[in-house]
């Protein structure tokens, strides 16, 4: 219904400290991946009929009890999804970083 505000809110989090991060993070591959995502999931949820363009946008906003489930799956599934990119960014950094290292020994 909203997995995607989790994503979106860490994709902004994230772009407004760009600027403090030493270059061996790459932190632009996490802000590609984060707002990669964050595209792909409303895409998705305006194709599944899930947002709409009129108020109040997320269909689920329309019932209390939609509102809860939808509470509950920006939690849940939103955060594991922006867990899951942050794990994918941190192993792909630490694989880069180790063959660097491994080089420059060399």
């Amino acid at each position: 219904m909203a997995c995607f505000v989790t994503p979106t809110v860490a994709a902004i989090i994230a772009t407004t400290m760009k600027k403090k991060l030493d270059p061996k993070y790459h932190f632009n591959w996490l802000l590609q991946m984060l707002w990669g995502g964050v595209v792909m999931l409303i895409v998705d949820h305006l194709i599944s009929g899930e947002l709409s363009v009129f108020p109040p946008f997320l269909t689920a906003l329309k019932s209390p009890e939609e509102t809860a489930i939808m509470l509950k799956e920006i939690m849940i599934v939103g955060g594991l999804m922006t867990a899951a990119i942050f794990a994918v960014w941190a192993i792909m950094v630490l694989i880069v970083n180790l063959k660097g290292a491994k080089e420059n020994s060399k």
